[in-house]
């Protein structure tokens, strides 16, 4: 059997009529930009994360540089955020003339040290941008407190979270303003790319929408330099089928993770992800490996260190990469969530942080692996996972530097 990370085949299975209609819909109206069914899913997404305002975008990364340009952060602004990240929770504070400034994360969460930012903060910060990685979220109380101390904006990146909650609170409605992404993988995917900034702020809420039409607030008057960043209507209309669902296929991936937890809780060559609090979205299940987990192969006879691991200064990832080369060969396919951290990677090597600077990101770039998770991964998937999980890990030693 083969086990992908990701596969859609089953949704579109479950929901094919309904999204055909919705389509056919958009393609008779001819309104393809703007219109019903883009307000219409606006409104359904602002009510599902519980906020007044939802501005729809082209994709999560303009969801970042709209949120950011709207909120006036730019040339000469710092924002405090997370490496170990996709690349564009960093590059969307560049995009608008601001610079990062990344803090590690904790090893236990995979999350941003809140024990860390304060320490980070300069005359020159501005915000703070959480990443809520894998459909995990921050203690966003905690970094509440944190930020309205310090007078600071508070960004929140939802690119992996839609569904996610912290103490029964929607993510996306704690911070200025919520950042989400509707690319397929993502707990509610579009056809396409996607993207929504949610906020509580009317004005604030008028300014992104201005800078998602070339700084236009009225046909043909333009008040700043903006961007072509519109969610479409076709990308409206699959959301907005979609999006009743949400709920049941996050429940969906809670149960795949705790299944995960239950079978493979005995390896002791593999560091489960914490089950985290209940709010979490189990975007992904990310082990950890971080000694090589066949007694057989033992690093040495066999495991080859990746040529990241000298290329960017990082620890030798050679056992997590046997593993995912093993797992590939018996047909379960997994994704290394990320391999080199954003603040060693070549667009960012003026801002001089290196090997070392932070050193859980760095370690936990070398153990990652994202094992196959999808509401719609069947028993007999997950089954063969962690059957081949079983196989492969074999080394009964304590983790224990």
């Amino acid at each position: 059997m083969q086990v992908p990370p990701f596969d859609l085949t089953e949704q579109l299975h479950q929901l094919g009529e309904a999204l055909e209609d919705a389509v056919l819909q958009v393609l008779r109206s001819g309104q393809y930009i703007g219109g019903a069914t883009i307000a219409r899913f606006e409104q359904q997404f602002a009510e599902a994360v519980g906020t007044p305002h939802a501005i729809g975008c082209n994709s999560g990364t303009d969801a970042l540089v709209l949120a950011l340009r709207g909120l006036g952060i730019g040339e000469g602004d710092e924002v405090i955020t997370s490496s170990f990240s996709f690349f564009a929770t960093a590059e969307a504070i560049s995009a608008v003339g601001a610079t990062p400034v990344f803090v590690d994360v904790e090893e236990s969460t995979y999350l941003i040290d809140l024990d860390r930012i304060e320490a980070a903060i300069t005359p020159a910060t501005k915000a703070v941008m959480p990443v809520h990685l894998f459909g995990r979220p921050v203690d966003m109380e905690r970094l509440g407190a944190i930020a309205a101390a310090h007078d600071l904006l508070l960004i929140e990146d939802c690119a992996q979270a839609t569904g996610a909650s912290w103490a029964g609170r929607p993510v996306g409605s704690w911070g200025d303003a919520g950042c989400f992404s509707f690319f397929p993988t993502k707990n509610l995917g579009g056809a396409g790319d996607g993207g929504a900034v949610t906020c509580r702020d009317p004005a604030l809420a008028a300014r992104i929408r201005e800078l998602a039409v070339h700084g236009m607030p009225r046909r043909y008057l333009h008040t700043s330099l903006g961007y072509n960043s519109r969610l479409d209507a076709m990308q409206a209309a699959v959301l907005s089928v979609k999006l009743p669902h949400l709920a049941g296929w996050v429940e969906q991936r809670r149960q795949l993770a705790t299944t995960y937890r239950s079978e493979l809780a005995d390896l002791q060559g593999l560091m489960l992800p914490a089950e985290g609090p209940s709010g979490h979205s189990w975007n992904q299940f990310v082990v950890r490996v971080p000694r090589c987990p066949s007694a057989e192969a033992g690093c040495g006879g066999g495991c080859v260190p990746s040529s990241d691991s000298a290329t960017y200064g990082l620890p030798e990832s050679c056992c997590r990469d046997w593993l995912k080369q093993a797992l590939a060969e018996a047909g379960v396919n997994t994704i290394i969530y990320y391999p080199i951290p954003i603040h060693r990677q070549p667009a960012y090597a003026e801002l001089g942080y290196g090997p070392g600077s932070l050193p859980i990101t760095e370690r936990l770039t070398a153990e990652v692996l994202s094992l196959p998770i999808f509401p719609e991964l069947s028993a007999a998937q997950q089954a063969t996972v962690t059957a081949v999980m079983r196989q492969l890990v074999t080394q009964p030693l304590s983790l224990a530097s």
